[in-house]
């Protein structure tokens, strides 16, 4: 079974944790501060983390950056603020999902499944032969190297803002609802409040289209999002 890390400092919910976990027969390892999270994490490899924002020694943040630069695995951040800069903030450092606190452990333990599943259908495409570059007009999406160039210029992305791009990209033409965005970028099923779709399609449209006079992400009225690139006059 795989291998998961706790990095809670919150003893009673890292044992709470940890127990949960076990009885789904996950190995579990467990570290209460960030510093010695971040060392557990590198000297042990797990196949999934499970990290609080809020940490003695380094935050959340810190653990999730330093460790996004030489390892992919899923991170699932824990937040006590139902706050949408805190999320965005995580993910773009990297995680791959959050949690608001308090939460159901079976909603946890759902996320837990898709997240590694995720990731081992992304270790399997990596081992496929090499994709062709994705392109719309003067929009080039390279999933291979992860980069993205407009009228010949690379544009920097995060993570969650290069998986929602790509996806759009991906169904370009269709009419793409927030529930799809978030089933398939975030990869579960969102229950909520989906604003911070709107957000990423915020800082898309001012990397891209503000910035390149383009059309490319149009919003449809209750419905979503459609991707289809118009070039301003």
């Amino acid at each position: 079974m795989p291998h998961i890390l706790i990095i809670e400092d919150e003893k009673k919910i890292a044992r709470f944790l940890e127990l949960e976990l076990k009885h789904e027969g996950y190995t579990v390892s467990v570290a209460n501060d960030g510093r010695t999270g971040l060392d557990t994490a590198l000297n042990e490899n797990p196949d999934l983390l499970i990290l609080d924002l809020m940490l003695p020694e380094l935050s959340g943040i810190e653990v999730c950056r330093r460790l996004r630069h030489t390892s992919d695995l899923p991170i699932i951040m824990l937040t006590a603020k139902d706050d949408v800069s805190d999320k965005v903030m995580g993910l773009d450092m990297g995680a791959d999902d959050y949690m608001t606190k308090p939460f159901a452990i079976e909603e946890l333990l759902a996320r837990i499944r898709v997240a590694l599943k995720k990731h081992r259908a992304g270790e399997a495409k990596e081992q496929a032969p090499a994709n062709r570059n994705i392109q719309e007009g003067p929009i080039i999406l390279n999933p291979d190297s992860w980069q993205v160039t407009v009228c010949g210029q690379p544009v920097t992305l995060t993570r969650k803002e290069f998986e929602t791009l790509r996806y759009l990209m991906e169904h370009r033409n269709k009419a793409i609802s927030r529930d799809q965005l978030m089933n398939e970028v975030w990869g579960y099923d969102y229950v909520g409040d989906s604003n911070i779709v709107d957000v990423y399609i915020r800082y898309l449209r001012h990397k891209i289209d503000d910035a390149f006079h383009l059309k490319s992400i149009h919003t449809i009225r209750s419905v979503g999002y459609l991707f289809n690139v118009e070039e301003e006059p």
